[in-house]
């Protein structure tokens, strides 16, 4: 068992695969303890390693094999001496052979069962819910599916600290969404202990609130996942862009232009900002030269001094890495089948997705672009991914794998699906989540932010999914790393840092 550290590779499996390594694990059991058995033993572990002075721990066991998970963990704590208290749903209900055999032993070794919810827990006790786990199913239609749904939201309302078997029950391991999303800001677990394989749903979307620290057991199917495809990967820190060694030059770490910044008086609104925190965000990730490009007829020059600027017609769009959108307004109409047709390397944000989102013929240029080996990262937020896919942004967050995939291998290039667990996708690529970052990146800018660290580690050599996944990740940890309580965009780019610079030695002198 592991709590999951966010800089270490991990696979993550969906309940589809899930389900077909437990079968596969289970197979090959020949003699000694069951999976379920295992697992309800890893639960016990965790329990008394997280609260280890409970005075009672509740465990809310469903009809499945969650709730098998949750009555083997009751028979382990119990023979250590614990006081133990489960509430089992439905206990006349016919359960799956080895949670009934789990049930068996329960009432065996003489432990109290409830059929009820109590009344009241204590604050210091510990609350174990093996309700659903991954076996979630449909929304609640039945009576018996409203009250299980009522059952899962007052595990979470005791006030005593919430362990989850496997996922917080009513959160789909697969998508991070709840069956009903009015219970999402009930549903927080203080942990989650994922068994057999870590989860999708658990990263991205609501999960990383429903989770809280998120561990791992194997259950002994490590070898088993190597075999296995998993359906993503969490997002780690990539290896550093090319050292800065002492003989480097402006040139060494590449261009980036950043096009945008519509006129105030265009539509009542000014966007030059969006412009100023890309290119300052490239800048201090340590791009060579960063140049600007507003779209706007009276802007004056940039407001800070080691950056340039251009007009459209003087940047040579087939070189460096060119981030266009950023505050572009409806001015980004009439450049963009231009930087389309031209970029060799490209970052499309805010207004030029809006746009592209509106015209079928740039639409068609972004897909062409793939052909002609031409690199596109694209960075929408799930508003700006839904105009894309001519739908709403619910409907992105309820499969944010599969909508970044979809825009994925819809425009032939590698998309940057921003929110909680950020997801990068690429066609013939395993999708990444992120996860690293905050609520602190809730702000106007940060997304301008992102676009022009991805644009600079393009510049730097990085290839267009790789600098994506680099970009997000330190994105993230810049937030994470902040300990004041407001994070404005402009500081976030400050603390992008660039390439490693060369070390100088004393040694090497002569004395």
């Amino acid at each position: 068992m592991k709590k999951l550290n966010w800089q270490e590779p991990l696979a993550l499996f969906d309940i589809a695969q899930t389900r077909q390594l437990e079968s596969l694990a289970s197979a090959r059991i020949q003699h000694g303890p069951s999976l379920m058995d295992q697992a309800g033993l890893a639960v016990a572990k965790l329990a008394m390693a997280i609260q280890p002075f409970a005075p009672c721990y509740w465990i809310f066991c469903g009809p499945g094999n969650n709730g098998g998970d949750g009555l083997e963990a009751a028979t382990h704590l119990k023979k250590w001496g614990r006081q133990v208290r489960v509430v089992l749903w439905q206990a006349d209900l016919q359960r799956p052979t080895d949670a009934a055999k789990a049930l068996h032993k329960a009432q065996a070794l003489g432990i109290s069962i409830q059929a009820d919810l109590p009344s009241e827990v204590g604050s210091q006790d510990l609350c174990i819910d093996a309700m659903l786990g991954i076996g979630l199913r449909t929304p609640a239609s039945t009576d018996s599916e409203a009250q299980m749904q009522s059952w899962i939201e007052s595990i979470y309302k005791f006030g005593a600290d919430v362990l989850a078997v496997d996922v917080p029950s009513g959160l789909n391991a697969n998508t991070g969404q709840f069956q009903n999303n009015s219970n999402a800001p009930h549903i927080q677990a203080r942990h989650t202990l994922q068994l057999l394989s870590a989860k999708p749903g658990c990263l991205t979307a609501l999960g990383r609130d429903a989770c809280g620290a998120l561990w791992l057991d194997a259950l002994g199917s490590e070898d088993l996942q190597q075999s296995t495809q998993a359906i993503a990967q969490l997002n780690v820190a990539s290896k550093p862009v090319n050292q800065a060694l002492h003989a480097s030059h402006k040139g060494t770490f590449g261009d980036v232009a950043v096009i945008g910044g519509e006129d105030l008086d265009a539509r009542g609104m000014g966007m030059r900002g969006a412009v100023d925190l890309a290119a300052s965000a490239a800048l201090h990730a340590g791009a060579g030269r960063v140049m600007v490009c507003y779209l706007s007829s009276n802007a004056k020059t940039s407001r800070m001094p080691e950056i340039m600027q251009r007009k459209l017609e003087a940047l040579n769009l087939k070189t460096g890495a060119i981030v266009c959108g950023c505050g572009g307004g409806l001015a980004v109409l009439k450049i963009l089948p231009k930087v389309l047709q031209e970029s060799m390397q490209l970052v499309l944000d805010a207004d030029a997705l809006n746009a592209i989102s509106k015209d079928l013929w740039l639409r068609d240029l972004l897909r062409l672009r793939s052909a002609k080996r031409m690199s596109t990262v694209i960075t929408p937020h799930p508003l700006e991914a839904a105009r894309l896919l001519n739908t709403n942004s619910a409907a992105v967050q309820n499969d944010r794998l599969q909508a970044a995939q979809t825009l994925a291998d819809d425009l032939k290039c590698t998309v940057v699906l921003k929110g909680s667990g950020t997801v990068i996708a690429k066609t013939g690529q395993t999708h990444m989540i992120n996860p690293t970052g905050n609520a602190s990146l809730a702000t106007g800018g940060t997304g301008d932010v992102l676009a022009g660290l991805v644009g600079a580690r393009m510049a730097q050599g990085m290839p267009e999914f790789e600098a994506a996944c680099a970009a997000v990740y330190e994105h993230g940890q810049a937030a994470d790393a902040w300990n004041l309580p407001t994070l404005t965009a402009g500081k976030l780019a400050e603390l992008i840092r660039g390439p490693q610079t060369a070390s100088w030695s004393p040694s090497l002198c002569g004395t």
